[in-house]
């Protein structure tokens, strides 16, 4: 064989390798999943997703074929993603990244962290809730609260049953899922210590909320419950109604504190992906911040209190901070721990 024909041969070689080290998928550690961003990504405003991309130094831009491209740290492992506002656009971003095949998600840890209205029973704008019960808010049953029987509390009531509320409710086909309990526990274990900011804006709004101690506590680390729903509601009959169908759906196990959009959508993807193996959902993580409280202090109503929080939520940067500051520090413990954490799931050794 002639030296050249050699160096031909080696250069293949080395070719076919390099090819085939760069359609290997690349193994995330952790997705981080916000929902959306203000303006730009960094030096601006920020919005759910900016502090992640500047503070975890997500700096390297990979294309996507949807509402935003996916921003990597090869060398931390932490891949972040704006999925849009809303279920349709979170479940289908979150389908779309489990089947890209640019990706090894088989070990990942998902990381769903975003903003959120919060229950003033429960707690405070600026308070950051660790969700085990995402329960959906759009799949069922409605008549006009006008037309409904004079015995019925709303007219609002499950697929497959006859009454709000019926306790023959069929098995939840998207109306409620249940994350791993032992790993939402875990991350509440390593951060309910975490002291959350305050300050006096928040302070002046959480002050009107006579009669709610929780609401008028400074930011807070909590377990509480997710209804995701697509309508913007507001108002303590709503807020009643939140608390009762979380109840419901959950046999009275979850309680509901937080109140967004995509929850269920997301998960609802990466359940119909476990089967396939391309994902873990034993390893989904759901932490929602409260911007604003889901009904009006005393002594104001409804309609007065959603317009005034429409012009600007009271807690808006305290809960943008508050994700950041909260969720990062489960996923810096992941990432950094990688052998451990890659083989055994927190919470389930």
């Amino acid at each position: 064989m002639s030296n050249t024909f050699k160096s031909l041969v080696v250069c293949a070689l080395a070719m076919i390798a390099n090819v085939s080290a760069l359609a290997a998928p690349i193994e995330v550690k952790v997705v981080v999943v916000t929902m959306f961003e203000i303006g730009a990504d960094t030096g601006d405003l920020a919005g759910e997703f900016q502090l992640w991309r500047e503070r975890q130094k997500l700096d390297e831009r990979i294309p996507f074929a949807h509402h935003h491209d996916l921003y990597f740290n090869r060398e931390t492992g932490v891949l972040g993603m704006v999925t849009g506002m809303g279920t349709a656009n979170s479940a289908t971003a979150v389908m779309a990244l489990g089947l890209d095949p640019r990706f090894d998600l088989s070990k990942s840890y998902w990381l769903i962290a975003g903003i959120a209205g919060v229950d003033p029973a429960d707690a405070s704008i600026g308070s950051a809730a660790w969700a085990e019960y995402l329960v959906d808010g759009d799949l069922a049953h409605e008549i006009d609260a006008r037309e409904i029987p004079a015995d019925w509390p709303t007219g609002y009531f499950a697929r497959g049953t006859r009454k709000p509320y019926d306790p023959k409710k069929p098995e939840p086909t998207g109306e409620m899922f249940r994350l791993n309990p032992k790993l939402t526990e875990w991350a509440y274990q390593r951060t309910r210590s975490i002291k959350l900011k305050d300050s006096p804006e928040l302070q002046k709004t959480r002050a009107a909320f006579a009669g709610y101690p929780n609401a008028q506590k400074p930011p807070f680390v909590l377990k509480g419950d997710n209804l995701a729903g697509m309508t913007f509601w507001h108002g303590k009959l709503l807020n009643d109604w939140a608390d009762q169908w979380v109840s419901y759906w959950t046999d009275r196990k979850g309680n509901f504190v937080t109140s967004a959009m995509e929850d269920t959508g997301s998960f609802q993807a990466l359940t119909y992906l476990h089967p396939t193996g391309k994902i873990d959902k034993e390893r989904v993580m759901v932490l929602r911040t409260a911007s604003n409280y889901t009904m009006p202090p005393p002594g104001m109503s409804a309609a007065e209190h959603l317009l005034k929080e429409n012009e600007g939520y009271a807690g808006l940067q305290a809960s943008i901070e508050a994700a950041y500051q909260v969720g990062s520090a489960v996923v810096i413990e992941i990432a950094s721990h990688w052998p451990k954490y890659r083989e055994h799931t927190p919470g389930g050794e």
